[in-house]
């Protein structure tokens, strides 16, 4: 399926997803995991998460697809220089997973479902390659649920645009609400829901913080898509990115990312 990403691959984009690691990422699935275990990494981007979760589930096989090219072969590259072994990066459609029914015991993605037209079939191909009492964790942020000061109607703006490039693309950019629905949809019944944030405060987080997606508003697919769409203007985008710069500067400044996480059993 031919879903649009609405974040795209542009440098600001990866700086965040280098970021990210099993423990600030998918910290709620580390208790679940054991070695020997076989795990599937499905939206593994450029790997930093994926290598994280092999070197706990080693001597078993971690696996970790992505659609785009060019970020799997990034990955490939972080497992080059890796010390870890049992580690295999490949494309790979998540509606359609090459693999057969029961392959593995753990299937992971991390801020996946909120860019798919059609959640609920992701998670049942999903659920089709898990083996039974096999462990489902998906995590997904809502960005209805972010808060941040100082007020500024120029980010009120972003999160509106954010959320209408979203609708166009077919995506919900409120996902982990329904992380729960989608899931009791897609034929999981033992389910454990909890939640967790990222908290962008001190100087350092809000400079990087900031910092990207000031970059992100004016150079990624976002903006691309804002303007094909008739959603916004070069100007409007600026002053956007403006505005982010601005924030990243105040000694008050405060950014929530709200995730929503799920523990669910075939």
């Amino acid at each position: 399926m031919a879903d649009t990403y609405t974040h795209g691959h542009h440098e600001s984009v990866l700086r965040s997803h280098r970021w990210r690691t099993a423990e600030n990422s998918a910290g709620y699935l580390l208790p679940v995991l054991e070695p020997g275990m076989s795990l599937l990494d499905v939206g593994c981007g450029p790997g930093t998460i994926t290598l994280d979760l092999a070197a706990r589930v080693a001597p078993g096989s971690t696996v970790g697809v992505d659609r785009e090219a060019s970020v799997v072969a990034e990955a490939q590259r972080l497992l080059d220089s890796s010390p870890i072994s049992s580690v295999e990066f490949r494309t790979g459609d998540v509606y359609g997973l090459e693999f057969g029914d029961e392959s593995f015991d753990v299937v992971h993605a991390h801020q996946v479902l909120q860019h798919l037209t059609d959640p609920v079939a992701a998670l049942v191909e999903m659920r089709r390659v898990l083996r039974q009492d096999g462990v489902l964790a998906v995590r997904d942020s809502d960005y209805g649920g972010f808060v941040w000061a100082p007020s500024d109607p120029l980010l009120d703006r972003w999160m509106q645009l954010y959320h209408d490039v979203c609708r166009r693309n077919g995506a919900d950019a409120d996902a982990g609400r329904s992380l729960l629905g989608w899931a009791r949809t897609a034929g999981f019944t033992e389910i454990q829901a909890t939640s967790s944030t990222w908290t962008f405060a001190d100087p350092g987080s809000r400079q990087w913080w900031g910092g990207l997606w000031a970059d992100r508003v004016v150079s990624s697919s976002l903006a691309e898509q804002a303007l094909d769409y008739g959603l916004s203007s070069r100007d409007e985008l600026e002053a956007i990115a403006a505005a982010w710069r601005r924030w990243l500067e105040q000694d008050d400044g405060f950014f929530i990312v709200v995730h929503a996480e799920l523990i669910a059993r075939r």
